[in-house]
């Protein structure tokens, strides 16, 4: 029997022609980053191919701000894209607020995992994320930043976990996408 070989049956030419330099991505600034595109739950296409426009990294934004932007992310179903948004802010923002920010951080990933058929990983992620975002809550006084309704996402990322174990994928993510502020 011949060994297997499970790479790709591409010649190294065609791969090169992929990708010719063959070289690590950089950003502006010289760190490695990858450059390939992404589709809208953040997983990499191949080179040239269309994707969504990233949510840039590293914006220091007002909270009220990153409120914003995230929820029109998770709305268009990019939970992915929402998450880098929240993890600006709690790379910059307050200290006293990281812990509100991590755990929206792992909300949206949780979402992004569900979104993808990662259903123990998305499940686990979203009540983690719900834990640290009520722990936060417990400790901070009133009202949180961004006018964010912190009991509403708590609320949403559980039952989300339960219905994700329970069902399994989350077809849409938009649909299934949590309203951050308090309907007024």
């Amino acid at each position: 029997m011949e060994p297997r070989d499970d790479r790709s049956a591409e010649s190294g030419e065609e791969r090169a022609a992929v990708r010719p330099d063959r070289g690590r991505d950089r950003d502006a600034e010289g760190r490695a980053r990858n450059a390939r595109p992404r589709d809208g739950l953040g997983r990499p296409l191949p080179y040239g191919a269309p994707g969504v426009p990233r949510a840039p990294e590293g914006v220091v934004r007002t909270a009220g701000a990153s409120v914003d932007e995230a929820q029109e992310l998770l709305r268009a179903g990019r939970p992915f894209h929402a998450h880098e948004v929240f993890e600006d802010a709690w790379k910059s923002g307050p200290a006293e607020q990281r812990a509100l920010w991590r755990g929206l951080a792992q909300t949206a990933v949780g979402l992004t995992h569900a979104a993808r058929g990662n259903t123990t990983g998305g499940a686990r992620l979203l009540r983690r994320g719900a834990d640290e975002v009520e722990r936060w809550a417990a400790s901070a006084a009133p009202p949180a930043p961004g006018g964010l309704d912190t009991g509403g996402v708590v609320a949403w990322a559980r039952a989300l976990a339960e219905r994700v174990e329970a069902e399994g994928q989350v077809a849409d993510a938009a649909a299934v996408a949590p309203e951050l502020r308090a309907e007024r």
